[in-house]
């Protein structure tokens, strides 16, 4: 930005006068920071926002009078017809084989919960070869792609925090065999954060508050960095969208894929019941006009949330797991924000690191000032005849999220290796195990040998001799 005064009489105008109070006393790179920071908002946006949103909570949960459950694909395991899933997978596989599908992955998170200083996607994650979560993504890519004989793209949505060190990450592993050209990335957008009169907060004299915009803010960021012209240029019409944090998913499912096409369906997602009404996962249900919706477990009331049925279960039982399925042309519609098409955004208050009028920092010890930020769920009722199906928790949902305890890198190796000792002893493989059916040593098998436990019979079955099981050992 060269034309400094015009910018500063834009925020002056809007009544955001105070970005720029240190100008003065700033050095020529410093004036450039702030001000290309400055130039990236958009102060309607904002102005817009903070009206809306600073004197009322900023949920926008669906309403929860005559809330129902949202109605889910069963698995087979659970009363699924397997036939209708035989049919599902074959349909996807046609899909994946036309050249159809991308897969899509948000990593805009540092692994800072974790201790961990670095992009949460290069994290070790499994319990042998102590692979990134990254490679563990690239590996099942790589498989899907020998499988059905197709390079199927990746796109990576990081944050400004840690673009460049993700990108620096792959080029340093090779991309995990993957062609570098089928791997995009791309950043999140931010938002600026308020104080509680709606004023930009600057983070530092030539830094503003900027923050990520959300995982809502995935579908933005996909139009604005041109990912969805290129799957446009591609042929590329379905995304199969995952987040950074959990090893065990299905990155590329056609089962899943086959059951969103057959329904025509522009956002589907995947469910699994919840172990216990006050776990931290949101709530598949369809409101009172028939649209399906996500109510946060911190917006359900209690009643509802124990509520159970004629057989004992949890009535809402269908939990988010964040792993779905997007039409591109209904990312393209959402994500430009066109009429009232676009998601809503959140208020969330926070403890804001800033700077006093003197420009000192300031650390609170409470929240002083508002993030907005939007979810990427919000798009299911926005959707055309959205489907929810179900997956199984010890097949396919153990993050990494935590230091300690619940969804902790312990716990999740853990269910890494339960998961494969499962399929060994389907293959009657004699692993001791605790009563868990947690195994006594740790061995790993990487997704280029199975992902599945299907997959793992018939690898197993065809190999001769056949590796013994024991600790250390990895199948590839």
């Amino acid at each position: 930005m060269n034309d400094y005064g015009s910018l500063k009489q834009r925020f002056e105008a809007a009544g955001q006068e105070q970005v720029f109070a240190f100008w003065e006393s700033l050095k020529a790179g410093e004036r450039r920071r702030l001000a290309d920071e400055a130039a990236s908002i958009d102060l309607e946006e904002v102005n817009r926002l903070s009206k809306r949103l600073l004197h009322n909570s900023g949920s926008n949960a669906p309403g929860l009078d005559g809330l129902e459950p949202a109605p889910h694909v069963p698995h087979p395991a659970h009363g699924g017809d397997a036939a209708v899933w035989k049919e599902a997978h074959a349909r996807g596989a046609k899909a994946l084989r036309d050249g159809r599908v991308a897969a899509f992955t948000v990593a805009g998170g540092q692994g800072t919960r974790l201790g961990y200083d670095a992009p949460k996607g290069t994290f070790p994650a499994t319990p042998v070869r102590r692979i990134s979560l990254y490679q563990v993504f690239a590996e099942k890519i790589l498989a899907a792609n020998r499988k059905y004989g197709v390079h199927i793209p990746w796109y990576i949505m990081t944050s400004h925090q840690n673009h460049e060190a993700t990108q620096a990450f792959f080029d340093d592993n090779r991309f995990f065999g993957l062609a570098p050209a089928t791997v995009s990335f791309f950043r999140q957008g931010r938002m600026p954060a308020v104080d509680f009169q709606g004023k930009i907060m600057l983070e530092s004299k030539c830094t503003i508050a900027l923050n990520p915009d959300g995982h809502g803010g995935a579908l933005r960021a996909l139009v604005r960095s041109g990912s969805v012209d290129a799957m446009e240029e591609a042929g590329i019409d379905i995304m199969s969208y995952f987040q950074v944090d959990n090893p065990l998913v299905h990155c590329i499912d056609p089962a899943f894929i086959g059951f969103h096409i057959e329904s025509s369906a522009e956002f589907s997602s995947k469910m699994v019941p919840k172990a216990y009404p006050g776990e931290k996962l949101g709530h598949f249900c369809r409101d009172k006009e028939g649209r399906l919706v996500v109510i946060e477990y911190s917006d359900m009331p209690e009643e509802l949330a124990e509520a159970t049925d004629a057989d004992g279960q949890l009535r809402f039982r269908a939990g988010n797991i964040a792993i779905h399925t997007l039409g591109r042309d209904f990312v393209r519609r959402v994500g430009s924000g066109r009429s009232q098409s676009g998601l809503p955004f959140h208020r969330a208050d926070k403890k804001i690191a800033t700077v006093d009028s003197r420009g000192e920092p300031i650390r609170p010890e409470s929240p002083n000032g508002i993030k907005f930020e939007m979810f990427v769920f919000d798009a299911l009722p926005l959707a055309r005849d959205p489907v929810i199906v179900e997956t199984l928790r010890p097949e396919e949902f153990s993050p990494i999220k935590n230091a300690e305890g619940v969804d902790s890198p312990e716990t999740s190796r853990n269910d890494q290796l339960r998961q494969w000792t499962r399929w060994a002893r389907a293959a009657r493989v004699d692993i001791p195990c605790d009563d868990s059916g947690l195994p006594e040593f740790a061995w790993e098998v990487s997704p280029l040998f199975a992902d599945t436990e299907g997959e793992f019979l018939n690898k197993w079955h065809g190999l001769n001799p056949k590796p013994a099981i024991e600790s250390g050992v990895v199948l590839r």
